[in-house]
């Protein structure tokens, strides 16, 4: 086992009494039946893998709801923790302004209800963002990530848009699930930028890649913004493109015979013609980053043979698969150890595609679903998202990677940097970015609690190599980085219990 697992399994092997046979005997790969060694008690992961929403927009005012009336209650149960949220002059003194620091119109956070809950998509391009954060100042964001276009029918963006938040009254299943179940408020995008960097960075913690030199998503060899698989790997793809060179952690659990999936909501070809998949309207080739490498690509969109092979390397599917075909496996008792879900369109949680309330909808049916499962006993289920969409976070990442390309790199203002890079790295891949939400919700999470280490979203990645005991990506991945999600966990005492929620109020079902 590779030197920083080992020495995640020897911490665990002294504070998790009673897990350790997880390390030595394993268990059964459901679809596989190889017996596989785990770290942890966590036999099943489920990630769930969100658009486009910063930490501030969803929780910067938790666990404190303006409950009016109408809406969804949200009363936080005694001793329930703070975070490092939105508070005192942040609400009622925020430098934010429309022009930048001496200009005029200044916009404090405002709260964003219900009715709300459809808006205007934000910027989160990799240089606007860099300078929105004005080398932590963090007091440009209504001059460089607020609308100004993309906006549903009928819906005016107004000044200061990225400025806005949702609190428990709108995002309701979401603070219930932080309140039963465990939080991190320190958890980060691993780069500043748009949806491609946050699934390539989910899967392989390596945006950088050597096909293409430069165009106006490469920079350098990395990638900087949204920018689509090529057509021999994704029939439904076009325009720009750029395939990944690196190992992803597809190719690890495959090296170990682990069953897996990416299971996303539009990724069924609605037909054929000539043998080339044809896609519905809504299909984002953006969504599914492991169409990008040819080793994990299901190019055609071909369905499974059967539901007993999903998850399987030896199927035509390639581990890409209709978010059907997830639901269909978890009611065969065929889940795979590993699963990605991807929602629908609207159903992501993106600005403009759809609403929180849809989210809302989509989050707790399928949570629903899989704390009924039997396989729930074992099973760890994260909600994160891919990146900030631009809105307003008032925390400054740390910069553990450093970029210095004059053109793209704005963090420090005019110089136009992000630090100094070091002998050897990749350019243009600067990070952390914005902080994002992350929940985990297994019968193993602590209970109403506020993890404060530091994470990203290879931190996931780096979780996975871990309890499986994979190799890592190697090649400047993110991954030999990655802050630990174990603190969001407690393996040696009772196990948490299940939450249904109902999924329009988002509230507990009684």
């Amino acid at each position: 086992m590779k030197n920083r697992s080992s020495t995640i399994f020897r911490a665990l092997a002294c504070v998790v009494a009673g897990t350790l046979f997880h390390a030595t005997a394993g268990y059964a790969d459901p679809l596989t039946k190889k017996t596989v060694p785990t770290a942890t008690p966590i036999e099943y992961l489920v990630v769930i893998f969100q658009e486009n929403n910063a930490f501030d927009h969803y929780f910067g005012s938790y666990p404190y709801a303006t409950n009016p009336s109408g809406e969804p209650a949200f009363v936080p149960a005694p001793g329930t923790p703070s975070v490092n949220g939105l508070a005192g002059g942040l609400l009622t003194e925020n430098p934010n302004f429309i022009n930048g620091a001496n200009g005029a119109g200044a916009i404090n956070p405002f709260r964003l209800d219900r009715t709300q809950a459809s808006t205007c998509d934000n910027i989160n391009h990799y240089k606007n963002e860099q300078e929105a954060y004005d080398g932590g100042l963090m007091d440009l964001f209504p001059k460089f990530t607020s609308a100004t276009t993309s906006c549903p029918t009928g819906v005016t963006a107004p000044p200061g848009l990225a400025m806005g938040y949702y609190d428990g009254n709108t995002v309701t299943a979401l603070w219930n699930y932080a309140q039963q179940y465990a939080m991190s408020d320190n958890f980060f995008a691993t780069e500043f930028g748009t949806t491609v960097m946050g699934h390539i960075n989910l899967v392989s913690g390596d945006t950088h890649q050597t096909n293409v030199v430069s165009n106006a998503d490469i920079a350098n060899g990395s990638i900087i913004a949204n920018i689509n698989p090529p057509t021999t790997l994704d029939d439904c793809s076009s325009g720009t493109s750029v395939e990944m060179t690196s190992k992803n952690v597809g190719d690890l659990l495959n090296a170990k015979g682990i069953s897996w999936g990416w299971f996303y909501g539009d990724f069924a070809a609605t037909g054929s013609s000539g043998g080339i998949a044809q896609c519905d309207a809504n299909y984002n080739p953006h969504y599914d980053p492991f169409q990008y490498y040819q080793s994990t690509a299901n190019p055609h969109h071909l369905p499974p043979t059967s539901v007993s092979m999903i998850g399987l390397a030896s199927d035509q599917a390639n581990h890409q698969y209709a978010l059907t075909d997830f639901f269909n496996a978890l009611a065969a008792g065929n889940l795979p150890s590993v699963s990605f879900l991807k929602a629908s369109f609207g159903e992501t949680g993106h600005p403009s595609d759809g609403t929180p309330l849809q989210e809302q909808t989509f989050l707790v049916n399928t949570i629903n679903q899989l704390m009924k499962s039997p396989k729930w006993s074992k099973m760890a289920i994260v909600i994160t998202y891919d990146d900030s969409d631009g809105w307003y976070d008032h925390v400054m990442p740390p910069i553990v990677n450093q970029s210095h390309d004059s053109a793209q790199d704005a963090l420090l203002g005019s110089t136009g940097l992000c630090g100094t890079l070091q002998t050897g790295a990749y350019n243009d891949r600067c990070g952390y970015g914005p902080r994002l939400p992350f929940i985990a919700i297994s019968p193993f999470s602590k209970s109403n609690y506020v993890d404060h280490g530091l994470a990203d979203q290879t931190s996931i990645l780096s979780f996975i190599e871990d309890n499986w005991g994979l190799d890592q990506i190697g090649d400047q991945s993110f991954d030999a980085k990655a802050g630990s999600i174990l603190g969001l966990f407690d393996f040696d005492h009772q196990h948490n219990q299940r939450l249904l929620l109902d999924s329009d109020s988002g509230e507990p079902k009684h």
